[in-house]
């Protein structure tokens, strides 16, 4: 049996409306318009050009601007963004206790770092399996101190 599939192409690609406009950009346009009309009915006409003025700004920016090939609202997204995140990345280093021995007759200490503990392999297995059941499986020692509880052994 010849199992084929379809992988679509152009995925990024929008689609056009209007010659070369976007459902997005048509969309933003229109909400400027209404901004653009309830700025024209609620101010006076000098404060209406200054509305107008930076309502038709934006509504361009974000309408067709585009940044890294990225339209504008995805950028500004990701620039509001990083000044919500904190801006210096600290590594947690863990402290590893080192311990120094002087050899006898030598002035010199030298030092050793006790190697980690590693996990054995079963327990490994076991937090895996933990993970991979979304918590529903509680490990072995887990089910078995319910046990004893439950069972008074």
């Amino acid at each position: 049996m010849d199992q084929r599939f379809i992988v679509p192409q152009f995925i990024d690609a929008e689609d056009k409306i209007l010659g070369p406009i976007t459902v997005r950009q048509f969309i933003i346009m229109i909400v400027g318009g209404l901004l653009i009309f309830a700025a024209y009915k609620l101010a006076d006409f000098g404060l209406f050009l200054l509305e107008a003025f930076v309502i038709v700004s934006l509504v361009l920016l974000f309408a067709f601007i585009k940044v890294n090939g990225a339209p504008f609202h995805i950028f500004f997204a990701n620039f509001l963004a990083t000044f919500k995140k904190p801006k210096i990345r600290v590594w947690q280093k863990e402290h590893i206790k080192v311990e120094e021995f002087k050899i006898k007759g030598e002035d010199q200490a030298v030092k050793y770092v006790p190697k980690k503990r590693l996990l054995p392999s079963s327990k490994l297995s076991e937090l895996s399996l933990i993970i991979d059941t979304g918590g529903v499986y509680k490990g072995e020692q887990t089910v078995n101190k319910l046990n004893k509880v439950t069972y008074n052994e």
